[in-house]
């Protein structure tokens, strides 16, 4: 545990060392972070590590409810204390995240229990963006391409990568801004195959 005695350069953020990525394989994990104000809690801390108070008026909900959705994530590992500072007599605590990114590592926990589904980003980005569409301020794109599993896989990579890009932009402005990616297989309709020697065969005849 680091402790603070001043302001931390918050050049690149957020203010403290995380790892990269989190692979979550306890049911209580994926729990801890489908609740909506711990997502939001769990955003906030991308920026720079908080305190309990600077995160309930931030959420602008009460502090011992924010203390106990805190103390949540902190039990699951998703939370730790990052440094601390004396304030009359009294350890105030900074919490940061313990990885840029968390996801679902396997299907089942180690004991054999199927996980629960993380939250869908989709769902919330389409909530966040509704304001921002009315006003003509959403800038997005959604695309189809029939592609290979290992594809998909190595575009997600890509992804995460812009991702943690957008995480470490210096902190400027007064809007926050939502950034959401992603990649699913869906039920859209593909050509068949051999649309390109049908036409090579067209021009030949």
């Amino acid at each position: 545990m680091l402790v603070c005695s001043g302001v931390a350069d918050t050049s690149s953020p957020p203010d403290y060392d995380l790892a990269d990525r989190i692979a979550l394989t306890q049911a209580s994990q994926v729990k801890a972070l489908s609740h909506p104000l711990r997502t939001a809690i769990l955003g906030l801390l991308h920026e720079r590590a908080a305190t309990v108070t600077e995160l309930a008026v931030a959420v602008e909900r009460p502090k011992s409810t924010v203390a106990h959705h805190v103390k949540v994530l902190t039990e699951a590992g998703l939370l730790q204390v990052v440094r601390t500072r004396r304030v009359r007599a009294i350890d105030e605590r900074f919490y940061g995240r313990t990885a840029r990114m968390f996801y679902v590592g396997i299907e089942q926990s180690p004991d054999g229990d199927d996980l629960p589904l993380d939250f869908n980003d989709f769902e919330v980005a389409a909530r966040e963006s509704d304001a921002a569409y009315r006003a003509g301020k959403l800038w997005g794109f959604i695309r189809h391409a029939r592609i290979s599993e290992p594809q998909a896989s190595a575009f997600w990579e890509r992804m995460a990568e812009l991702v943690t890009e957008f995480d470490r932009l210096p902190r400027s402005g007064e809007t926050m801004y939502g950034f959401a990616v992603g990649v699913y297989p869906t039920d859209q309709p593909t050509l068949p195959d051999g649309g390109d020697r049908d036409a090579a065969r067209a021009r030949g005849s």
